[in-house]
């Protein structure tokens, strides 16, 4: 396949390169020389770069787009600036990629799009799958419900839309798990306000896994929650990072210090998601780490 790939220098897409090197890939970024110096664990003769998609009028030429960019939501406070920054990085590169296809005489037939699970707000105890109905006035369900609408509007006869809804990502690699090692090796880790909001995550082997799996399917279509099938509270993944660390876990942050640091992206933290992948197992999809005890231990020791 011809494949084009935005994102492609993330946390994300650094890793899903590395499975689907054997196609013709077509990376998508501003920088092409940092671009080629990130990405250069991709041994392929079959991997380009272009800074645009200016010098396409249709993208007749790909079998499928992935669209991974975005600006990351969780690393500022949510300024107006910031927050138009994070609707910006994603819908503007989704709706050139939407036009495209639509000018397509024979378009892509998938279009794989980001989205996350922050799209679903906060739950409870709640188990959230595809089909529940949102009403949320969070920013998070802002952001994702205007991108996924953008990307449906690829979506036709000739092309399928998946829309990735994405988890907590955990990576030896960097994202959420790096920036808490150091606390939790210190003995500073603890849960997080009481501990009861639950924490989607996924292994990072999985979600590129995932997304091929996506690829190849071509029943599938709609969105997926990129989720392992246990999702567990904040404080039982707190625990198990520091069992699995060997360290204390004596210490928490109480939910108004994080209020006061955060600011309104602190609802990354404190809403609870208990997302479940239901429409990833119906197509018989099977995870490598479905609980976070082996997928913890699987990371903190390919990280030291």
């Amino acid at each position: 396949m011809k494949i084009l790939i935005t994102g492609g220098t993330g946390l994300i897409g650094k890793e899903l390169l590395k499975l689907i090197m054997t196609h013709h890939l077509v990376v998508l970024t501003r920088n092409v020389d940092e671009a080629e110096r990130q990405l250069s664990h991709i041994h392929s003769g079959k991997l380009r770069f272009i800074q645009s998609l200016e010098q396409f009028t249709t993208l007749d030429e790909f079998d499928a787009v992935i669209n991974l960019a975005g600006e990351p939501i969780a690393d500022k406070r949510w300024s107006k600036r910031q927050k138009r920054r994070i609707c910006d990085s994603r819908w503007a590169i989704t709706q050139q990629i939407t036009t495209l296809i639509q000018a397509s005489e024979h378009p892509p037939h998938t279009f794989i799009s980001g989205s996350a699970v922050g799209y679903y707000g906060d739950h409870q105890n709640d188990i959230i799958d595809e089909t529940v109905e949102v009403h949320s006035n969070g920013f998070s369900h802002y952001v994702c419900s205007n991108w996924e609408k953008i990307a449906l509007r690829a979506q036709s006869d000739k092309t399928r839309v998946c829309l990735l809804r994405t988890g907590v990502v955990l990576s030896s690699e960097g994202g959420a798990l790096k920036k808490m090692l150091l606390p939790y090796q210190l003995g500073l880790g603890g849960p997080i306000g009481r501990g009861r909001q639950y924490f989607p995550w996924i292994h990072m082997i999985d979600m590129v896994r995932a997304i091929v799996y996506l690829l190849e399917h071509g029943r599938a279509s709609g969105p997926f929650n990129m989720a392992a099938p246990h999702p567990v509270t904040n404080k039982v993944f707190s625990q198990c990072l520091a069992r699995t660390l060997k360290r204390p876990h004596i210490l928490f942050t109480p939910a108004f210090a994080i209020k006061l640091a955060m600011g309104e992206s602190s609802e990354l933290l404190l809403d609870s998601l208990r997302a479940k992948p239901k429409k990833l197992s119906d197509l018989g999809f099977q995870f490598h780490f479905c609980r976070i005890e082996p997928a913890l231990k699987h990371l903190i020791h390919h990280t030291h």
